[in-house]
């Protein structure tokens, strides 16, 4: 099933996730609903406060890395990279967002049980916004404030014209 896309500025896309406590058939269906949810928006990845939902989850499918990311946390990255992010609860509206090139990411899956994935490039860059999302981060938080406010102005213009 669909889900409405949360958009800025909803209290919940500010807010720190509650942990994911029980892994059971309704998670699994969760997530279903999150990847094709994020399918039909043509997303990399989505957090679930960006459905509404105060939990430390996101799935993704970006570079051949495809999961399900419960109580994520990077453990580890190295580098920098300067490239192009966005975010379907911003509007798709992009920005040049600093960060680091490489991410180690830590999680559960939808069982529950613990994993390590390494990222790079891209990849790390959507580790690492879609766990921002699970901490009540935005990636427009990372910007300067002019930037910041540039963002979100032309996300207002392009809502009040739909």
């Amino acid at each position: 099933m669909i889900r409405k896309i949360t958009e800025y500025p909803e209290k919940v896309l500010g807010e720190m996730g509650k942990p994911v406590e029980k892994f059971d058939e309704e998670l699994e269906k969760l997530c279903e609903d999150m990847f094709e949810t994020m399918y039909d928006a043509e997303g990399v990845g989505l957090a679930a406060p960006q459905i509404g939902l105060n939990l430390r989850l996101f799935v993704m499918d970006c570079e051949d890395i495809k999961l399900v990311a419960a109580n994520p946390e990077i453990i580890e990255t190295e580098g920098e990279q300067s490239g192009q992010e966005g975010c379907l609860s911003v509007g798709k509206v992009p920005a040049v967002v600093v960060r680091p090139m490489k991410a180690r990411l830590r999680a559960q899956d939808v069982k529950g049980e613990w994993f390590e994935r390494e990222a790079e490039g891209y990849a790390a860059r959507a580790f690492m916004h879609e766990t921002d999302h699970c901490n009540g981060k935005l990636f427009i938080d990372h910007l300067p404030k002019l930037r910041r406010d540039m963002v979100v102005t032309r996300f207002k213009k392009e809502k009040r014209w739909k």
